[in-house]
């Protein structure tokens, strides 16, 4: 793989991982208000955009696994960033969406 694609697979994990940030974030705003109706539904499109964002970052993995040499530039690091910090904040705002409920 070369560094191009390298550069649009870092993309695409930060396209992704930054929908799935701004569902969640919207639907923490929604909750904090009192809003439960459409739960499920946003943190299935979360879901949906992490998926997308983890099926290009094990394709990379999978690759360097099977013995290439991958040269990973800055803009793969930042869509790395991007999805770990995304996927600590679902699993946080599942936490707030129960303390909301329960209040």
């Amino acid at each position: 793989m070369d560094k191009k694609e390298l550069q649009m697979l870092g993309f695409e994990i930060v396209a992704y991982s930054g929908d799935a940030r701004s569902t969640l974030l919207h639907l923490l705003k929604e909750v904090r208000s009192g809003n439960f109706d459409n739960i499920e539904t946003a943190v299935k499109e979360a879901d949906d955009n992490l998926a997308l964002a983890h099926n290009a970052q094990t394709k990379l993995l999978a690759q360097e696994a099977a013995g290439e040499d991958l040269e990973l530039g800055f803009i793969f690091i930042h869509g790395q960033d991007h999805l770990m910090t995304t996927l600590l904040l679902r699993d946080l705002i599942q936490d707030f969406i129960e303390l909301y409920k329960n209040r």
